[in-house]
């Protein structure tokens, strides 16, 4: 599971523009590059992105992720040299990894698909979760995502995620938010999913790609999500700045220390 939320229920701003085929144009563009920088290091380059970095700051990530911190970082061009800035939305693209000590590949992908149970391990920020479907290693899962921030966000999502076990110690995962939709009087009387002609476009898409490696005494596992929002409007950007900025970052870091978290509480008896 990756999160990236950004703003949302409870606000409509007028003059709010729909998601235009050319904004969507670009931000696939984007993704399909990311796609093959994945694809080339699972065939043969740095299994961890942390192994790119030079020896300085390799060594004092790995000291880092010993002390059981999350270490990240933020991406703003692709492999090909294409800016996160397009016309008419905001890419955004962080990776993090943290090392889960005392534990086995196994039982991180057990945390990890146990879907149903995600709105308990991943509370507030993931409010319902469900498993829609099973076929071996592909899921189709429903989640509901809350975040605060001046303001209350809910979405509804629905995602196409995928693992693949590429040895006994290393495994990998691929996440399509294929629905998003923002929900209006959220828990109330008059709930309702809104349009894509309400939406505030505050999480317009969603990719996610997770890696877990099994080694010195432990698991790594790696995130990135890469999202897209709109921009940010005249006049607004006091309000939505904040997210748009800060909620990625946030939401990424949160992520992978529940997942930790979650993992170690789940060894124990």
């Amino acid at each position: 599971m990756m999160v990236l939320l950004t703003l949302g229920a409870g606000s409509t701003f007028a003059g709010l523009p729909e998601l235009r085929e050319a904004t969507l144009r670009a931000f696939r563009g984007y993704v399909g590059n990311v796609e093959e920088r994945n694809q080339a290091s699972l065939q043969g380059g740095k299994f961890l992105w942390v192994d790119e970095l030079g020896a300085d700051a390799r060594a004092a990530d790995y000291i880092k992720l010993k002390q059981g911190e999350v270490v990240m970082q933020h991406i703003t061009t692709d492999a090909n040299g294409k800016s996160t800035d397009i016309a008419g939305g905001m890419i955004h693209d962080w990776q993090g990894i943290v090392f889960i000590p005392g534990v086995t590949l196994d039982q991180v992908l057990a945390v990890l698909q146990d879907y149903n149970n995600h709105a308990k391990y991943y509370a507030p920020d993931v409010e319902r979760a469900r498993i829609e479907s099973r076929d071996g290693d592909h899921f189709r899962v429903f989640m509901r995502f809350r975040r605060h921030k001046i303001v209350t966000v809910v979405l509804n999502t629905e995602q196409e995620i995928t693992y693949f076990r590429d040895s006994p110690t290393r495994a990998h995962s691929r996440s399509s938010a294929t629905r998003i939709r923002e929900v209006a009087n959220p828990g109330v009387s008059g709930e309702r999913e809104k349009s894509p002609n309400e939406d505030n476009g505050f999480l317009w898409q969603m990719e996610t790609w997770w890696r877990m490696e099994e080694r010195d005494g432990g698991v790594y596992v790696q995130n990135e999500g890469v999202t897209l929002t709109r921009d940010i409007p005249t006049g607004l950007g006091w309000l939505i700045e904040p997210f748009v900025n800060s909620i990625p970052k946030e939401t990424l870091e949160f992520t992978l220390g529940t997942t930790r978290k979650a993992v170690l509480a789940s060894g124990k008896p």
